[in-house]
C-alpha cells in the first residue's frame, strides 16, 4: 500500500524539523549558550510532537532513528575539536557535554577508535 502524498511530505516536515532543531542545540552546545545535552523526547516537546511519533516517523522517512542524527552531528563536532591540538581531549568531551570516560567510549563506538587514537592519526 502506498502512502498518500501529503503524508509523505507531513513525513518530510517533521524530519527536516527535527535535524534543523538538532543543528541548533549542538551549535548552542559548541558555543557554550547551553550547557545540558537535549534528548530526542525535549526536541519533541520543542516541536509539539510526542516522542513516539517523531521518532516513529524519522525511521520511517529516513531508515535512521532520530538518535543517529544527534550522535552524527556531535560526533562531527568532536572530530573538529579533536583536530585542534591545543584542546585536551578532556575539555572536548566537557564542551559536548560529556564526562572522560563516557565521550571516549561513545567515540569509540562511533568511530572504531579512541579520541587519543584518532588524533595520532591526524598528525
Amino acid at each position: 500500500m502506498k502512502l498518500p502524498k501529503k503524508y509523505i511530505s507531513r513525513q518530510q516536515e517533521i524530519t527536516e524539523a527535527y535535524i534543523a532543531a538538532v543543528n541548533a542545540h549542538i551549535d548552542d552546545i559548541v558555543a557554550g549558550r547551553v550547557n545540558d545535552m537535549m534528548h530526542v523526547k525535549d526536541i519533541a516537546a520543542q516541536l509539539f510532537i510526542h516522542p513516539v511519533h517523531l521518532s516513529n516517523t524519522i525511521r520511517l522517512f529516513t531508515g535512521n532513528s532520530a538518535c543517529h542524527y544527534m550522535e552524527v552531528r556531535v560526533m562531527d563536532e568532536a572530530r573538529r575539536m579533536l583536530a585542534d591540538p591545543s584542546r585536551t581531549i578532556a575539555d572536548v568531551a566537557r564542551q559536548l557535554t560529556f564526562d572522560t570516560s563516557n565521550f571516549t567510549k561513545f567515540f569509540k563506538s562511533q568511530e572504531g577508535i579512541t579520541p587519543s587514537q584518532f588524533r595520532k592519526t591526524l598528525v
